[in-house]
């Protein structure tokens, strides 16, 4: 019997401090830098290779070259995005007439969604079951993307649905 109390007491516990311990969407709380795995449909894992971020498939020992995504969330389905343990951010650059993915050196924690000049960091995640596609807020219409080929750059898209880029990635918290 006496332990129904308990069990009922933990779950009251939880249910009250449930606040204090969650990353809130309305951003009531800042929410805590979390690491994930991130690989596209065709199973090309992100790595740094000459200061850039490209795509292929490690295998063995290379496997630790495995790049982790660091995600503080900002919004509702809107968040940054870093390498390096937050060191180096993922940011959408508008370079004459072409957007690309530029890894700048900016602690991903000091972001701040209110500035204009930290949107470029922004990223707006599009889940459609077990896959995820990320636009820039920066600019609408972008797409992170990865190339049919390995060890390519990852890179941006406005064309999504195109079949020579790849738009589509398996995220996973590590």
């Amino acid at each position: 019997m006496d332990i129904y109390i308990y069990g009922y007491l933990i779950c009251l516990l939880l249910f009250l401090f449930h606040s204090e311990t969650a990353c809130h969407p309305l951003g009531k709380r800042p929410c805590e830098m979390q690491a994930f795995r991130i690989w596209d449909v065709n199973q090309k894992i992100f790595y740094l290779r000459n200061n850039q971020l490209v795509a292929g498939y490690l295998q063995g020992p290379n496997t630790k070259l495995e790049e982790k995504i660091d995600v503080v969330p900002i919004k509702p389905h809107t968040m940054f995005l870093g390498i390096h343990g937050g060191k180096l951010c993922l940011a959408c650059v508008k370079s004459g007439d072409e957007i690309k993915l530029k890894l700048e050196a900016v602690n991903i924690t000091d972001l701040n969604q209110d500035r204009e000049q930290d949107k470029r960091f922004a990223f707006i995640r599009s889940d459609n079951g077990p896959t995820t596609s990320f636009e820039s807020a920066a600019c609408p219409g972008w797409f992170l993307c990865t190339s049919l080929e390995a060890d390519q750059p990852v890179g941006f898209t406005n064309k999504p649905t195109e079949a020579i880029k790849v738009t589509k990635f398996y995220f996973q918290q590590d």
